[in-house]
């Protein structure tokens, strides 16, 4: 597949390119205190000329049954234009490359810091990497409001796959250890400018189905694991409150 860059990207932003556009697709969220709902899911990353990437994302509850009622995996994530529901959680933020080294890396994989606000009360910083068409990114900092939602610590899994966005979200939250909260996998619907070829696809396993949900994301045979990706950070800073939805 063919996918376009954008005349006004910075140089800084190449490593992130594949990433721009707006995406619209569906998934689910499920958490140990949540039950299982279907979501409409909005994403996206926009380059205004600076050595950053501008990011949206909005999760809309979809009044229909859970996933996996269809039979086909990729119906289940196809939703209509005119489909909407109520705002279920919502972030706007900034994702940036970084000149620091990042123990790891290969030549094309690059460190990158991701600065999130969230409609629930919290600011997440991130930090984590970029390549190979896939990006990992762990919790640095949490700060909440007083009466933000009781979330301590964030992963986040990013991946191109045959043309789609999947995502796949842990969370600890409400005293809840980390544990998965939200995935999904969004069509671009908006695309940008100039032909490049495509990264390679998330998967590199070719019996891995690319839904985020199928595997551990943080397990995926990558030289940072599970650890390797979250170490040397920060520990979380939790300001108290009470416990909203994430």
């Amino acid at each position: 597949m063919v996918f376009a860059f954008a005349d006004n990207l910075a140089p800084e932003v190449y490593p992130m390119a594949w990433l721009v556009g707006r995406w619209r697709g569906a998934g689910f969220v499920e958490y140990p205190s949540i039950p299982k709902r279907k979501v409409i899911a909005e994403a996206s990353f926009i380059s205004d000329d600076g050595p950053y990437l501008r990011y949206t994302m909005t999760l809309r509850e979809l009044d229909t049954e859970v996933l996996g009622t269809s039979g086909s995996q990729e119906a289940d994530y196809v939703v209509g234009e005119d489909a909407t529901g109520p705002v279920f959680a919502c972030e706007t933020g900034f994702w940036r490359t970084s000149a620091e080294p990042l123990e790891g890396l290969d030549d094309n994989e690059h460190h990158i810091e991701v600065f999130s606000a969230d409609s629930a009360g919290r600011v997440t910083v991130f930090q984590g990497w970029i390549g190979h068409g896939r990006s990992e990114l762990a919790s640095q900092k949490v700060v909440r409001t007083e009466s933000g939602a009781a979330v301590t610590a964030s992963r986040r899994m990013y991946g191109f796959v045959e043309g789609r966005l999947v995502w796949h979200e842990e969370l600890a939250a409400f005293g809840e250890e980390l544990a998965a909260f939200s995935s999904g996998q969004m069509w671009r619907v908006e695309d940008a400018v100039a032909d490049e070829p495509a990264p390679a696809d998330v998967a590199d396993d070719p019996s891995s189905t690319g839904h985020p949900a199928d595997s551990d994301p943080t397990s995926s045979g990558h030289p940072r694991g599970s650890e390797g990706a979250s170490q040397d950070l920060a520990e979380p800073t939790d300001v108290a409150g009470d416990e909203p939805r994430p």
